[in-house]
């Protein structure tokens, strides 16, 4: 069994990594951050293969997918991904378009390879990292969110598709709420809500996925935040955003 995680050096990845390699998962790391890979793979005790790519470069992520097209994959878990906070005119257009590159485009790239590799073998999962932000224009991340809605839509048209197939491959979307890691230093905010924890996060995520689980949103607390907005009106849901993303000001 083998298992490849993107953005694998903190955070979500670093915990899916640690808790795939317990399940007896051989693992493929990737990141940019090799000292932090090493780091990582020093922990774990199923054979572990680092690789060091910018998935921002598209080129890169071709590279990846050939590195290992010919290799028995189970789980492609895509979750490298940053945020850009500020008002929209304000906001660095450099730092954007390579947040556009790594949310959207690795993303995209990296399930149109593995899953056409998964359907001729009938077999292999795939889990995109969203978020909870994937539901609702997002003011003062507004790039950042839109990203994430092409994410779970994309992920969502393909579950359906694999369903109508009777394939064997399988697709989910995690959309988690505020979780400790590093993506709030990367964006330059802080939580305005009680983040969860990765390890909790994950447990979840990886439980629900071998259900074959399209849309995973892990916390009850999250699910009813998420239920209720349907009941608020458009333009009210864009003002609480904007006053909970404003809040987050460090």
């Amino acid at each position: 069994m083998k298992a490849i995680i993107t953005g694998a050096s903190s955070g979500l990845g670093k915990e899916f990594a640690i808790q795939l390699s317990k399940m007896g998962y051989d693992l493929v790391l990737v990141a940019r951050r090799k000292d932090k890979l090493k780091e990582i793979k020093q922990q774990l005790e199923t054979n572990v293969e680092i690789v060091c790519l910018d998935l921002s470069f598209p080129t890169n992520c071709v590279k990846l997918f050939k590195k290992y097209r010919k290799d028995n994959i189970d789980i492609l878990i895509n979750n490298a991904g940053f945020g850009v906070f500020g008002t929209f005119d304000k906001t660095p257009l450099d730092k954007e378009l390579e947040m556009i590159d790594t949310n959207i485009v690795a993303v995209h790239t990296l399930t149109k390879l593995f899953l056409q590799k998964f359907k001729k073998d009938d077999a292999g999962y795939i889990m995109n990292v969203a978020s909870a932000a994937a539901f609702q224009p997002g003011p003062l991340m507004a790039s950042y969110y839109a990203s994430k809605s092409y994410v779970y839509n994309l992920s969502a048209a393909i579950w359906q598709e694999l369903k109508k197939e009777k394939s064997n491959v399988k697709i989910s979307v995690l959309c988690p709420g505020p979780v400790n890691t590093e993506f709030n230093d990367v964006a330059g905010v802080k939580f305005g809500v009680k983040a969860q924890e990765s390890n909790d996060v994950v447990k979840y995520a990886l439980n629900q996925m071998f259900k074959n689980k399209l849309r995973i949103i892990p916390g009850f607390y999250m699910r009813l935040l998420l239920f209720l907005e349907k009941f608020v009106s458009y333009k009210s849901l864009l003002k609480i955003t904007y006053n909970i993303q404003k809040s987050k000001v460090k």
